[in-house]
């Protein structure tokens, strides 16, 4: 069984930045690819980065790249979203998600999903 918890949320303003964590336990986590997508209100969970198994590709929605960076600590069962020149549409629930082997863009790949944490710009 896969668990995954994410941390970091919160209120910040415009132009700030977060950095939100995803905590991982279970099965090998070096086998699992892993994602951040995020769900706003009354909007559809959308991918917003992902990362292979080593860390060496990622893949990044457009109106967050150049902006936020994933990464991944595979010694300490982690993976991080550098989230840097925050805006107000950035405002969602985060959600850490974990897939076997790939690094997919799309939801309905994903086997493991946290629970969420909220991150709220102000303007």
């Amino acid at each position: 069984q896969v668990t995954l918890v994410e941390s970091g949320g919160g209120l910040v303003q415009a132009g700030g930045s977060l950095r939100l964590s995803c905590a991982y336990s279970g099965r090998t986590f070096s086998s699992y690819g892993m994602a951040w997508f995020r769900q706003a209100p009354g909007k559809e969970r959308e991918f917003v980065a992902s990362i292979s198994r080593t860390g060496g590709n990622t893949n990044y929605e457009d109106s967050v790249n150049g902006r936020f960076t994933i990464s991944r600590d595979n010694a300490k069962n982690a993976v991080y979203l550098q989230m840097n020149g925050l805006k107000p549409e950035d405002t969602a629930v985060y959600y850490c998600a974990a897939q076997l082997i790939g690094r997919s863009t799309q939801l309905r790949d994903y086997d493991y999903w946290g629970q969420g944490t909220q991150v709220t710009v102000s303007s």
